[in-house]
């Protein structure tokens, strides 16, 4: 089996390691429609950001050839 001829340094260590504590981002609800939102966005489904609307949301509308 192979081994290394030299031993790594903890610099070269802690470079290869940096990737290993990459956190989720944090996540929270949209008090408009409880949605989940990550924090300081606009929320993708109501358009709301701390109460003001930012983004106007169109309903979905149902596809023209399905209407009863």
């Amino acid at each position: 089996m192979a081994n290394p001829k030299r031993r790594h340094s903890v610099s070269r260590k802690h470079m290869r390691r940096a990737h290993d504590f990459l956190a989720s981002p944090h996540v929270g609800l949209c008090p408009k429609c409880g949605q989940q939102v990550r924090s300081h966005q606009v929320c993708g489904y109501c358009g709301y950001y701390r109460g003001v609307e930012v983004i106007k949301i169109e309903a979905e509308a149902e596809p023209e050839g399905e209407k009863k």
